[in-house]
């Protein structure tokens, strides 16, 4: 998912904000020596006595001096063990013509995990909105299928950004030295005129919707773009990213004809708003030790060991405006039945997880997925039976 980056505050607002069990983490961290991991999905920070540059605004493209920098962070070995952790986790992606293959991890095709998180909320909107007016399957299916493209494409065009963004932090963490941009097998300008690509392939998914959709979509270009700046600025990055990820909720009402009803729509943005905040906040956590040494900022450092209590407060407000908006829109059994089963599975997964275990962390925000879809799967059902007369 998108994860985009800019400067840190003053050492005021750092001390206001880290208390003292983070400070002392910090120092723990940074007499701490090189941390190996498996390269998949925890970053692991190099030796701190090199920390990376303060980049308050995005480098000029110096690609030969990266390396240098590369180099100079890890050892050859670690690149090496970085390369072929690369290569073995390509997938699919390795039966590709070799030229294609940075391309492609740019938008992250290997990792689907944010594009099915970014999906959950536009299918809730477009069944729920097909269930009030009840649409046509053909044209819920055909919205469902639009809906899915455009997803893939602008979630790998916010994925391209991040990497312009972040090329000259990410030459400094093994899990991430090997993206394309980083370890030099895409430049910056040809990673712009990719992002292009794609900004125009969504623009023709946009263009074939109504055009309620156009501006809709429109209106949330503002907080993608400004999504760079809040890791390096606030400690809140994850309350932008929640709004980019949320914004299906407004778009799959009228993209199967259905009216925008606020008192529906709202809701349901505000439900998919914090249940975002709760899964990159689980999200962070697993990267907190080595954001403090790189100045990345996060809500898992915002709320350190408070973590977990406003995660659940969050989950409550969720459950309470996901059934509002059900309530709104006069949902069926269904709708409430599934509510229940997806709730109780994310409330015993907040539960359960360790936050301070990266893997934990990690497999509870991949298990998202799953709740995201127990949510929709009971819209669904009673959509189906509103076609069949039966509700």
């Amino acid at each position: 998912m998108f994860r985009l980056t800019i400067a840190p505050l003053s050492l005021a607002l750092r001390r206001s904000v880290l208390p003292t069990s983070r400070i002392a983490l910090r120092r723990t961290f940074i007499t701490t020596p090189l941390i190996r991991g498996t390269f998949k999905e925890q970053p692991i920070v190099t030796d701190p006595s090199t920390p990376p540059k303060n980049p308050t605004e995005p480098p000029e493209d110096h690609g030969e001096e990266r390396k240098q920098v590369t180099k100079k962070v890890f050892k050859p070995e670690e690149l090496e063990a970085a390369r072929l952790a690369r290569l073995a986790n390509l997938g699919w992606l390795a039966k590709l013509p070799e030229k294609w293959i940075p391309y492609a991890e740019l938008m992250r095709l290997e990792k689907p995990v944010g594009t099915l998180l970014l999906l959950a909320p536009c299918f809730w909107a477009i069944t729920m909105g097909a269930y009030s007016i009840a649409a046509p399957l053909a044209l819920t299916l055909k919205t469902i299928a639009l809906f899915t493209i455009g997803a893939l494409v602008m979630r790998g065009a916010g994925c391209t950004i991040n990497d312009i963004w972040d090329r000259d932090l990410d030459n400094q963490v093994a899990r991430t030295v090997e993206r394309p941009i980083a370890s030099g097998r895409v430049s910056v300008p040809q990673a712009v005129a990719w992002m292009g690509v794609q900004c125009f392939a969504g623009l023709a998914v946009l263009l074939s919707l109504p055009f309620d959709c156009f501006y809709l979509g429109a209106l949330s270009l503002p907080f993608v773009a400004a999504y760079p700046l809040f890791k390096r600025y606030t400690y809140y990055p994850q309350a932008v990213l929640s709004i980019t990820f949320a914004w299906g909720c407004l778009l799959g009402f009228p993209a199967v004809g259905a009216p925008l009803n606020l008192w529906v729509a709202g809701p349901l943005f505000a439900s998919k708003w914090f249940w975002c905040m709760i899964y990159d906040t689980v999200y962070a956590h697993q990267d907190k030790v080595y954001d403090v040494n790189a100045g990345i900022k996060s809500t898992a450092l915002a709320w350190g060991d408070k973590s977990k209590p406003i995660m659940y407060l969050m989950g409550a407000l969720q459950v309470a405006t996901f059934l509002t908006a059900g309530f709104m829109n006069s949902m069926g059994p269904f709708f409430y039945l599934s509510a229940a089963w997806g709730f109780l599975r994310l409330f015993r997964q907040l539960k359960e997880v360790n936050l301070d275990d990266p893997k934990s962390c990690w497999a509870t925000f991949t298990g998202n997925i799953v709740t995201g879809y127990i949510f929709w799967a009971g819209m669904v059902v009673d959509y189906l039976l509103v076609l069949l007369g039966i509700l």
